[in-house]
């Protein structure tokens, strides 16, 4: 690790062709979210959005841990203090922010991860860890009741049963357990993670944007059962007449790889 690494400031921002990297970077603190953090993130998935370039997020970690999740002391602070959460920011609102986002996301789990931060990664579209990895909820301990819409992923993506044993039992788990139960998409060892993670972002980069967009809209709809079907039906009707089925379809019939130049919606 770098000096530079090892400096905290709020998440690193990289592209690199079309991939977008965001990397959590508080290491001595097991990236524990700040306040600034929060407001950092949202401007940062601001900008993915408007950039039509960026077909895929990688989100990650500097260190030994993913992150720890939210700094529960900084809240009580900035009540003690009587500073205003800033509007938008709270860690729900980022959460749901990044499972919204038009493009695929990945989350390279790159060591343990803890509280809010396994929602943060549960939010992503795929996680793919590291063989050592764990992680830990821990609210049922801290006597928090956490919010609506965490426990909500947790038991469209986990199913109730594995959604209670994380959240009633405040159990921590290995990687070879968050695998089984779903919460990991895949499990790499250190030396081999990265090149997981430029296998499946390199794929999804080079599928057709607005088809994926569309489709991910209506499968989170679909898991949060709130899909507007006929929303959801006008996109299938405009794909089959849109510019990317047209190049999917000549590209499969000359046997070379599609080239995707559609602009996000």
């Amino acid at each position: 690790m770098t000096a530079k690494q090892e400096e905290a400031t709020t998440p690193v921002f990289e592209v690199h062709g079309p991939r977008a990297t965001i990397r959590l970077n508080r290491p001595r603190h097991l990236n524990r979210l700040q306040p600034e953090d929060l407001v950092a993130l949202m401007a940062l998935f601001d900008r993915i959005e408007a950039d039509p370039a960026i077909r895929a997020l990688v989100l990650t970690g500097t260190g030994r841990a993913f992150s720890a999740g939210y700094d529960l002391g900084s809240i009580a602070q900035r009540q003690a203090a009587g500073h205003e959460q800033v509007a938008g920011t709270s860690f729900e609102a980022v959460t749901n922010r990044l499972e919204d986002l038009g493009i695929p996301t990945i989350c390279r789990l790159n060591g343990g991860v803890y509280g809010g931060a396994t929602d943060l990664a549960l939010a992503c579209d795929f996680r793919l860890g590291v063989d050592t990895g764990e992680m830990f909820m821990p609210a049922a301990r801290l006597g928090l009741h956490y919010y609506r819409s965490g426990i909500q992923r947790y038991v469209s993506r986990l199913g109730v049963d594995a959604a209670k044993m994380l959240f009633l039992t405040a159990r921590k788990i290995d990687a070879a357990e968050m695998l089984r139960i779903g919460y990991l998409t895949a499990v790499a060892s250190a030396e081999t993670l990265d090149a997981e993670v430029d296998a499946l972002a390199n794929a999804l980069a080079a599928n057709a944007p607005n088809a994926m967009r569309g489709m991910k809209r209506t499968i989170n709809e679909f898991a949060r059962g709130s899909l507007d079907e006929a929303t959801a039906d006008a996109r299938h009707r405009d794909s089959m007449r849109g510019d990317e089925i047209k190049e999917g379809v000549a590209a499969f019939a000359e046997k070379r790889a599609p080239l995707f130049k559609g602009l996000k919606a």
